[in-house]
């Protein structure tokens, strides 16, 4: 297994709430675009789904569409999100979908972990097709 490590940073971001609950909890849906670079130099486009508690910290899910270079191979997958926001920092999972990948990165699998505060930072775990 190769370990791509890196950083990235947030191109835009559009979030809004589609349920709002007594004491200022909310369920909101954003639309984000990243860019990342390091090990993984590509763009990624997620939907991410967020439950925010009244103190403001969040848990959220997401399906991202990663597009450009990994590992010297071209080509896209997706990966699942699953993480938590609180203190100004969100954490999180990620894995690699099963059959997501395209181009040089067919039969791609992994999975990996970022933390996004001050600074953005990401390390995946993966075996190229």
């Amino acid at each position: 297994m190769t370990t791509a490590t890196g950083t990235f940073t947030v191109r835009a971001w559009d979030e809004a709430p589609y349920e709002e609950r007594d004491g200022g909890a909310k369920l909101t849906r954003a639309a984000v675009t990243l860019a990342f670079s390091g090990d993984l130099e590509a763009e990624a486009t997620v939907q991410w789904l967020m439950s925010y508690a009244p103190d403001g910290t969040a848990a959220f899910v997401g399906l991202q569409l990663v597009a450009g270079t990994l590992g010297g191979r071209a080509g896209s997958f997706v990966l699942q999100d699953v993480g938590t926001f609180a203190g100004g920092v969100a954490r999180g999972a990620w894995s690699i979908l099963a059959g997501s990948g395209a181009g040089d990165l067919a039969g791609i699998s992994g999975s990996g972990s970022f933390e996004a505060g001050q600074d953005a930072i990401y390390s995946l775990d993966y075996e190229a097709g």
